[in-house]
């Protein structure tokens, strides 16, 4: 069963719009269409304005898609009501400290969703909210403290507890980890890998992190401008890239002991969003890239068991 199902998603911004004068158009997200299984964590990785965030802000309903169907539990999102959407998908920010209402206590943070979504009374509340706490490993004392009080994994703790107040069985975890320390990041990931165990949820993980990403993934889907152009279990993305970009990822990662190098490019420049390209939009800056990819971008097929790419010359091996 797929907890969610994602088809022919796009989203377009207008820029350059005046009182006089119409805007332009820009893709952010470009035709994407997948699915995430009942009980996966689907790792999510490109660089920086390839659509990861974007895509993560439609799936809970804080953007509107310009095209495309989103399904969660084989319902519409855009014909969901709002209260039970709420309680089917979550979403946990990247900076953990300004996603937290300074100007409430943490009690009363994590008493909004128990309230609004599930219209719980005051002792229910109460019971809830320590079964939470108990969960993430707080303790209560902190309940009747402000968030500027907490570390950032003490903050992103809290967070999780929100979004699990809702009893979502979804997460999208965006970069979850990335503004924390390396040992409070190890912290961080072995409670939320205790947490899918215990409350049964599917993760959505965005990060930036390749070793993160392929350490907690079942599956890792690599998006570049705006589009899906390679996605499989998470061993082979990373050890068998098909795509040559997710090859240049990989090898762009740092690993301790090994000396940094640029890893081979024609160029390093992104697809300019005003004006993109006809073909591949990698083309540019792949070393593979033959005549056909300047004309034609390529549709995402299957390489392999459970293993798609979006490339008319894969990586073979």
């Amino acid at each position: 069963m797929n907890a969610l199902e994602v088809k022919d998603l796009t989203k377009t911004f207008e820029v350059g719009k005046t009182l006089f004068t119409k805007g332009q158009g820009v893709k952010a997200v470009r035709g994407m269409s997948f699915d995430v299984r009942d009980g996966e964590t689907l790792g999510i990785v490109g660089e920086s304005g390839c659509g990861k965030s974007t895509l993560a802000r439609m799936l809970v309903g804080l953007l509107p898609p310009s095209e495309g169907d989103i399904q969660i539990e084989g319902k519409v999102q855009d014909k969901a009501n709002p209260r039970e959407f709420g309680q089917m998908i979550q979403y946990v920010f990247q900076d953990p400290i300004s996603s937290l209402n300074p100007r409430k206590t943490i009690r009363q943070i994590i008493e909004t969703p128990l309230k609004r979504l599930h219209g719980m009374g005051k002792a229910e509340r109460s019971k809830r909210i320590s079964e939470i706490f108990a969960s993430v490993n707080l303790r209560e004392e902190f309940l009747d403290r402000y968030p500027h009080e907490f570390s950032g994994g003490q903050a992103q703790r809290i967070g999780i507890a929100r979004a699990l107040a809702a009893a979502a069985r979804i997460l999208i975890l965006d970069e979850p980890v990335s503004a924390l320390d390396v040992s409070v990041q190890a912290q961080v990931l072995n409670l939320l890998a205790d947490l899918k165990k215990e409350f049964g949820l599917t993760y959505l993980f965005i990060s930036h992190d390749l070793a993160v990403v392929e350490a907690v993934s079942d599956r890792v889907m690599v998006l570049y401008f705006g589009a899906i152009v390679e996605v499989g279990p998470a061993d082979a993305i990373f050890k068998h890239a098909k795509h040559p970009y997710t090859k240049l990822l990989a090898d762009s990662a740092p690993v301790v002991g090994r000396a940094l190098e640029a890893p081979k490019q024609k160029a390093d420049e992104l697809p300019d969003p005003l004006n993109p390209p006809k073909g591949c939009p990698f083309a540019k800056r792949c070393i593979y890239a033959t005549d056909i990819c300047e004309t034609t971008d390529p549709a995402l097929i299957e390489m392999g068991e459970d293993h798609f790419a979006a490339c008319h010359n894969p990586i073979k091996g």
